[in-house]
């Protein structure tokens, strides 16, 4: 199933320019894991408190969601490449990727109240899609990421959705819809991670 997940390194190639100088500015993998996450939590909140009024604010959303993907993608190349990777590391990324994703989209409930439930279920499942993925790590096997509404899936849709409903507000009536889709996707994708962390647990015991 095709994923943006899979731009992944094309988008990290064009971004390995900036590691050295953040490096030298006193950046940290750390460092860009908590503005990634404190920028999300606040660009959330500013959506949740001025787009029910003025639906020109939701374009926050996907120049907030494009430097978010950059931050994330610098913080790893730096944890793995300038070797700054810690346990500290590893929890504030995971924690971080579930707190972001709550600060983004559950604000999004108040610009839309008619999609209330599904933007509150699309929420719940993008955590649960997450700790999906960490099962396969809980059982001795390597972290998941299949889609098709992985982390960098979701920041597309709701992007690509705050974008068009910020030029045409009308479009707001299909956001009932297309987080229910995006839901359900999402759904597939913790079924999807699930079976993939059992196949490879199963392929260790049998070699």
């Amino acid at each position: 199933m095709p994923s943006v997940y899979d731009l992944k390194p094309r988008f990290q190639a064009l971004l390995r320019p900036l590691l050295r100088g953040l490096a030298g500015l006193g950046f940290t993998a750390n460092g860009l894991t908590l503005l990634a996450l404190l920028g999300s939590l606040a660009v959330g909140g500013l959506v949740g408190w001025r787009a029910p009024a003025d639906p020109a604010w939701l374009l926050a959303l996907p120049l907030w969601l494009f430097l978010r993907m950059a931050l994330n993608a610098l913080d790893g190349m730096l944890a793995r490449e300038l070797d700054m990777r810690s346990d500290l590391g590893a929890v504030l990324n995971e924690v971080g990727d579930v707190l972001s994703d709550c600060g983004l989209y559950l604000p999004l409930a108040l610009v839309a109240p008619v999609a209330l439930w599904p933007v509150v279920l699309f929420s719940l499942l993008a955590v649960l899609t997450e700790l999906c993925g960490l099962l396969g790590q809980a059982l001795g096997g390597a972290r998941q990421y299949q889609g098709p509404m992985g982390k960098s899936d979701r920041a597309f849709v709701v992007g690509a959705l705050a974008l068009v409903t910020a030029l045409r507000p009308h479009a707001l009536a299909t956001w009932p819809w297309v987080f229910g889709l995006a839901a359900a996707l999402a759904a597939w994708s913790c079924l999807r991670r699930c079976q993939a962390a059992l196949a490879e647990r199963a392929a260790a015991r049998r070699g």
